[in-house]
């Protein structure tokens, strides 16, 4: 049987997942609220990480189906490890969600993303110079993208956590156990 925490939290994160294949402005999506939600508030690790990544996974599969997106390509991986990171990040709220660290860790989460993932672009090589300039214009031209995701991080994670905070207070079942 399904613990009552368990699936809140699961289904949870699949709508927000859910929320990825309506239409959006560019990288206006919940995955790093959601991928931060998931390993704040699983307390199974194994749970944090597989929940949010199967959401990812499925609404990737619902984006190349419904829009044709390429699936699985070698930047997913990069992709994937940013969310794992980021999971890992929610550890650290794990007993300490507070609005002041959930806002933190968002921006945090953001920022980690938008390194990584457009390090990853320019190393690709096939856009940019692979010199000093050529980062520095990748980075540039990803602000837009940045400041999307960014806001985006901060309203989501403000919908999963307060949500999930509010649902805790009204249905204590929800609470973990202390046994």
């Amino acid at each position: 049987m399904l613990k009552p925490r368990f699936a809140v939290l699961t289904s949870m994160i699949v709508a927000a997942a859910v929320a990825r294949l309506i239409p959006h402005p560019p990288n206006f999506t919940p995955m790093i609220a959601l991928a931060l939600f998931g390993g704040t508030y699983f307390t199974d690790k194994r749970d944090a990480y597989l929940v949010p990544l199967a959401a990812m996974i499925f609404s990737d599969i619902g984006l190349a189906f419904l829009k044709g997106y390429a699936l699985f390509t070698p930047m997913s991986l990069i992709i994937y490890g940013c969310f794992a990171l980021i999971t890992a990040l929610g550890f650290l709220l794990h007993h300490h969600p507070k609005l002041v660290n959930i806002v933190i860790a968002s921006v945090a989460s953001s920022t980690i993303f938008f390194i990584i993932s457009n390090f990853a672009v320019w190393a690709g090589g096939n856009l940019y110079q692979m010199n000093t300039w050529g980062l520095v214009e990748c980075y540039i031209a990803a602000i837009p993208f940045f400041k999307n995701m960014l806001l985006s991080s901060l309203l989501y994670s403000g919908i999963l956590f307060g949500s999930f905070e509010l649902a805790k207070h009204k249905f204590p079942a929800l609470s973990e156990s202390r046994v």
